[in-house]
């Protein structure tokens, strides 16, 4: 049996930098003991040279606005989850008031809102449900104020992500985190302008759906990242996740698409960029 806590062997590394669009290094070091720096050390050393910090409510928000100032390789993302919000009842208008504050006061390392969306898959009685979708239209509101890019967390939820998108204005810029649908859903959230982002799941054998979607993404639209310490990609499934453990996911999806590896690192870095608002 696969050891569960015990963090992997790094992989080869990839031939040229690419970026961790989405990743949760607190989490990370909560969940293995992998401390931040050394985190970003070990993904540098296979080729991931970038990351996307991700906080998931205020304290890890603020969390992630401290690590991108003192860390070049990250910049961040601010967020009420999903799940977070539907817990929080009462207290959610104050709790989004902060997030706003936050957001509206922070520097340049901001980059996106985000995780936001909407999980039936953890909440699913309909008044909690209706917590998270107050907060998903604040958060598209937040995002379009501020020029930030949008990061949705969609889980058993796709045709309600889109009602709730169409509904509050689409932000210049989307990132479908963890994509989760197949072929027919990405064309409805490619056709919104969205980046899809593909994590270790793409790997996983029963997920053809999501396979055929990643195979339809064109070049300009794809993104890959780790959500560790979750979602770890083949073979290395049930281990904990780390930055450093993407190079996995990148070959994986250059053979499902018929691509050169190193030509795919160059487009997975400038989609980065692009979808995040600019070179970091």
């Amino acid at each position: 049996m696969a050891d569960r806590t015990t963090l992997p062997e790094a992989p080869e590394p990839l031939p040229a930098p690419v970026a961790d669009s989405h990743t949760h290094l607190d989490s990370t070091r909560d969940h293995s003991g992998l401390q931040p720096a050394e985190a970003i050390a070990r993904a540098a050393e296979v080729n991931v040279t970038r990351l996307v910090q991700v906080g998931c409510d205020l304290a890890g928000s603020a969390w992630a606005l401290e690590i991108a100032d003192s860390c070049p390789e990250v910049v961040a993302a601010v967020a009420l989850h999903p799940n977070d919000a539907a817990r929080l009842g009462d207290r959610l208008p104050d709790e989004l008031t902060a997030l706003r504050e936050l957001a509206e006061t922070a520097g340049p390392r901001l980059r996106a809102i985000g995780e936001t969306g909407l999980d039936h898959f953890r909440t699913r009685e309909p008044e909690l449900q209706k917590l998270q979708q107050v907060s998903f239209a604040e958060h598209i509101a937040l995002a379009n104020e501020l020029g930030l890019t949008l990061v949705i967390h969609d889980r058993d939820a796709h045709t309600e992500i889109l009602q709730v998108l169409d509904a509050e204005g689409i932000p210049e810029r989307v990132v479908m985190h963890c994509f989760s649908g197949d072929a027919e859903f990405a064309r409805a959230c490619l056709d919104r302008g969205a980046w899809l982002s593909f994590p270790g799941p793409v790997t996983f054998k029963p997920n053809d759906a999501l396979r055929e979607a990643a195979r339809i993404t064109p070049a300009d639209r794809l993104l890959t990242e780790t959500d560790a310490p979750y979602l770890t990609p083949m073979p290395l499934r049930g281990r904990p996740n780390a930055s450093y453990l993407m190079p996995y996911t990148v070959r994986f999806l250059a053979e499902l698409r018929g691509e050169d590896l190193t030509e795919l690192c160059h487009r997975l870095t400038q989609n980065t960029f692009a979808a995040f608002g600019g070179a970091w």
